[in-house]
């Protein structure tokens, strides 16, 4: 059997969970996940586990956050005054809100804390600083 190796074509279904079986992303009820392994495109964890894998198989992995997604960066939250925010804004934690670099890149940080005269917006990835398990089916090998 022809298995997984670098510069490939894969196509895998996953489930994607917390360490508390809560899932948070899953491909089973959609077109299986396309990637080329060794370009970057998945987490480190993901794409390594993926490697060697043959058609058909199955494994479930637990990835630890610098597996992932990395630890959460405290530089990647900042407070903001209210003044600064749209007058029609009603803040509520975890709201997702699209910011934007001095140099014009928009990006999209979290709602982390309401407080009276501010927030506090977090700019990690939602799933930064947390061990996630997924199980994966390849379901193609391509070249």
């Amino acid at each position: 059997m022809t298995k997984v190796k670098d510069n490939d074509k894969v196509k895998v279904h996953y489930t994607g969970k917390f360490t508390d079986g809560q899932v948070f992303d899953s491909s089973l009820q959609r077109e299986p996940l396309e990637f080329e392994v060794g370009k970057g495109q998945m987490i480190p964890g993901f794409e390594k586990a993926v490697m060697g894998m043959e058609k058909g198989e199955k494994k479930e992995i637990t990835l630890t956050p610098d597996e992932a997604y990395g630890e959460k960066r405290k530089e990647l939250t900042q407070e903001i005054s209210n003044d600064q925010l749209p007058e029609d804004l009603q803040p509520k934690i975890g709201m997702q809100l699209q910011s934007r670099t001095p140099e014009g890149k928009e990006f999209r940080v979290t709602v982390a804390d309401v407080k009276d005269d501010s927030i506090v917006i977090d700019a990690n990835h939602p799933l930064a600083g947390k061990e996630l398990v997924f199980e994966i089916e390849l379901v193609e090998i391509g070249s």
